[in-house]
Parts: structure tokens; sequence; C-alpha cells
């Protein structure tokens, strides 16, 4: 009897200190999770911070009157807010037809591209040919160069387009940008062709195969079949493409493209467009302006990332180029 209760309480003692141990196990497993929250809550913020301050600063400052520009009390929220700035910029940047002109701009550019990167895309990852990985090399190269050390030769190149004699200036007009994207030579169009062509390397084969069993031809294949199904690359790269040609100051300024038809040039010389026509002289106040402008400019493409987000991320995760 005496050796059997002694069994039962080193059991229970035992049991108890199992219980503890699990318990504490517990305990240290949840201030882990807690302090590594911590840690990623932190980071986050530190990094949104950084990213978002400038933003928030700008927004702000379109606010500020001309009171709280030069009170060094006022930081990030006015004291008298007013939109009198925002009216000054949409008035004298003629901001609602030239932005309509620009989407318009925008929009066929990106439709040049979507169709002739898809179409490259798509013939290097199901077609054999001579030279192939070396033509797709160039395409590679087409991401990795920096345009600045072709920029002279396209300047000339559309300063003087055509053969022989018969030339002509494509410069101050959109033409440049339209030649371009149409041959696949556009603003990031070596990354598109790459996204295109990851994309279409990871649909299986067997569609087109029963599409040939079927009678289709190779045109029917890849714009009845192959396209509809490549929705995530081509809602991707149209909204690279949208936001980049919106924000384009590179070919924009090599082509000298109008600012009638491009928002963002009419940004650049809004400051001294105020500053003739208004008679300000305070560079404080002009730069107030310019902070609206550039809201202004940016509220289109917030919208584009706001409707699209959800699928957009869906095409950057299936199109291969994260990871």
């Amino acid at each position: 009897m005496q050796k059997t209760e002694l069994k039962t309480g080193s059991w229970q003692r035992f049991r108890s200190s199992a219980k503890y141990n699990d318990r504490k196990s517990r305990a240290m497993t949840q201030m882990k999770n807690l302090l590594l929250g911590i840690f990623r809550f932190v980071i986050i913020v530190g990094i949104s911070y950084v990213i978002l301050a400038p933003v928030i600063g700008t927004v702000s400052r379109s606010f500020f009157s001309t009171q709280d520009s030069i009170n060094p009390m006022v930081f990030t929220i006015p004291i008298n807010p007013t939109v009198s700035r925002y009216t000054m910029a949409i008035k004298y940047m003629d901001y609602l037809p030239i932005l309509g002109r620009t989407i318009l701009y925008v929009i066929g550019v990106t439709l040049l591209q979507l169709l002739t990167c898809s179409m490259v895309g798509y013939g290097f990852a199901r077609y054999k040919f001579p030279l192939k990985k070396l033509l797709f090399a160039f395409v590679v190269i087409m991401i990795v160069v920096p345009p600045q050390t072709i920029q002279f030769p396209l300047y000339m190149s559309f300063r003087y387009f055509g053969f022989g004699s018969d030339t002509v200036n494509l410069l101050k007009s959109p033409w440049p940008m339209v030649i371009l994207s149409a041959f696949g030579c556009g603003l990031r169009s070596g990354l598109y062709i790459y996204i295109f062509n990851q994309f279409f390397r990871g649909l299986p084969k067997e569609i087109e195969e029963a599409a040939l069993v079927d009678g289709a031809n190779p045109w029917y294949t890849y714009f009845g079949i192959m396209l509809p199904n490549a929705s995530p690359a081509i809602i991707t790269v149209a909204v690279f493409s949208i936001v980049w040609q919106y924000n384009d100051s590179f070919f924009a300024n090599t082509f000298n493209i109008p600012s009638s038809i491009l928002i963002t040039r009419k940004l650049d010389t809004l400051i001294n467009v105020i500053a003739n026509a208004e008679k300000i002289n305070s560079l404080r106040e002009l730069q107030l302006y310019f902070d609206a402008g550039v809201v202004l400019v940016l509220v289109p493409v917030v919208l584009i990332y706001l409707i699209l987000q959800r699928r957009f991320i869906e095409g950057v995760e299936r199109s291969g180029i994260v990871g």
C-alpha cells in the first residue's frame, strides 16, 4: 500500500511538473509572438512613414494658407486651410482638358504595348526559330540598359525620320512614342515582353493542341484562346504601362512632347505661369501652388490603382516577376 501511495504521489508531482512546463512553454511562445508582432509593426510603420511622409507633407501643404506657410508653429495640419491653391492650379494648368488628352494618349500607347509585347512574349514562349536565345537576350538587355545610353540616337532618329532626303521631323508630337510602342521598343517594353513570356510558358500546351485539333489557325488560337487566358498578365502590364507612361519625363523631354498632351509637362511650368500671371514673388507661396498641382496629377493614378488593386496583385503573383 505504501509503495502504491508513493507511486501515485510521484505521478501527481510529474503531472504537475509537466503542466507547469507546458504552461511555461505556451507563455514563452506567446511572449515571443508578441515581441515579434511588435517588431514587425514598428518596422512596417517606419517603412510606411519613410515612403508616405513626402506624400502626406505635399497633400498637407497644398491646403496651407499664406499665414500657415509663414507660421513656424504649423508643421503638418494647417490652422487656416484653404482650397484656393487647387482652384488656381486647375485654372492655370487647364486641368480637365489636358487630363483628358493625357488619358487618351496614355491609353493609346498602352494598348499598342499590350498588343505588341504580348505577341512577342507569346512567340518566345511557344515557337522555335533561329537565334531565339540571342534575340531573347536582347530583350533582357532592353530591361537592364538605361535608356539614357541611347537618348541621342533616339532623338536623331525621330528628328530626321525617314530615308535619304525624304525625312520628317516627328519631334514635338506623340508619334515617336506611338511608333516605338507599336514595334515593341517603347518605355519598359522589354519588361513587358518578359512578363508575357513567363506567363505564357506557365499555361498548359494542351490548350493549343486542343485548338489545333479543332482546326483553329495560329491567329485564332492566340487572339481567341491564349490572350483571354492571359488576363492577369494583361492587367499587370496595363497598370505598369499606364503609370509609367503617365509619369514619364525622360521620353517626354527627349521628344519634346507638348505640354498640351502630357499633364506632367504642364506641371513643370505651373510655378512660372502663376508667378507671371498673379505677380507672386514668394517662392514659399509658389511652392504651395506646385504642391496642389502635384496632388491633382497624382489623383488619377491613385484611383486607377485602387480600382485594379486586387487583380493587379494577383497578376503580379501569377506573372513570375516576384519571388
